[in-house]
């Protein structure tokens, strides 16, 4: 039989279920190893202020309503809010518990979205203690919900540059209001905050016992 007749060598073939399972094996136990000591903590921390939308919208809200109030409140209240922030995460990570915090952070997202759209102009110190409340109750939730193999300390520092990054946000585009045009456009995405929170905080209401 001459090289060309012979019959060719088969390499054995895994089946495609197989593979796919120990791909996500390898997934999952490369998720569960980011979640463990200081860079799970900095990696889980940084990510859970943008897995929930009524957290997200209530930060970007915090820019957006500093950014109408102008100076100082621009740059105070989205400084306000991580710090204040970081003290509600400590009540979360020793488990003090707050009355239905979940409804509340949907009411922040009310609120603050309302306080855009009707372009609210308080008192610098009522804005900030306004500020300050709800942030505690954000905090509260992202540190309850600690992974428990991350690092504290991190976990906090991350929770906190994302919520920083976010006022940034919305910081930069409140910037917009400086025209007619714009100001409007930042009222309307203020009510679409709004009718979000109002959205979450009937379901959470709804799933009370």
């Amino acid at each position: 039989m001459t090289a060309r007749n012979a019959p060719a060598t088969r390499h054995p073939r895994l089946p495609r279920s197989t593979v796919l399972l120990a791909f996500l094996a390898i997934a999952e136990t490369a998720f569960a190893h980011e979640q463990q000591g200081v860079p799970g903590g900095l990696a889980s921390g940084f990510l859970h202020p943008l897995t929930g939308l009524d957290h997200l919208a209530a930060m970007v809200a915090v820019g957006l309503w500093g950014a109408q109030l102008g100076a100082p409140a621009i740059w105070i209240l989205p400084i306000t809010f991580p710090l204040v922030m970081a003290v509600g995460g400590v009540l979360g990570v020793l488990g003090i518990p707050l009355p239905i915090p979940e409804a509340v952070i949907a009411l922040s997202a009310l609120v603050l979205g309302g306080a855009v759209a009707a372009r609210l102009r308080l008192p610098f110190a009522a804005a900030a203690a306004v500020v300050g409340v709800f942030a505690i109750f954000h905090g509260h939730a992202h540190g309850a919900e600690l992974p428990k193999s991350a690092n504290p300390l991190a976990y906090g520092v991350g929770f906190v540059v994302a919520t920083g990054l976010l006022h940034l946000c919305g910081i930069s585009i409140g910037t917009l209001s400086r025209s007619p045009a714009g100001g409007r456009l930042i009222q309307g995405l203020g009510a679409s905050i709004a009718v979000l929170g109002c959205y979450f905080l009937v379901r959470n209401l709804a799933a009370l016992p």
